[in-house]
């Protein structure tokens, strides 16, 4: 009986993991300035400036390109 229980409680934590992603309807939610990782836009220049001076490369996670760090 115990093994029972315990089958189908595996069977139900794994089915409600079965509708993983996005469906079309949710992205208007998810596209809106608020659900972005970093809403402010000068926080995210300035992410965006350490990150480039750290990687020594020009624009950063945009596109690749290379550097000497010197900057």
């Amino acid at each position: 009986m115990k093994n029972m229980v315990k089958i189908l409680a595996c069977c139900l934590l794994m089915t409600g993991c079965a509708q993983w992603g996005v469906q079309p309807w949710e992205r208007d939610l998810l596209a809106k300035k608020e659900m972005q990782l970093i809403s402010d836009p000068i926080e995210a220049g300035l992410d965006e400036h350490i990150y480039f001076s750290k990687e020594a490369s020009s624009g950063g996670a945009a596109f690749g390109g290379g550097g000497c760090g010197c900057n």
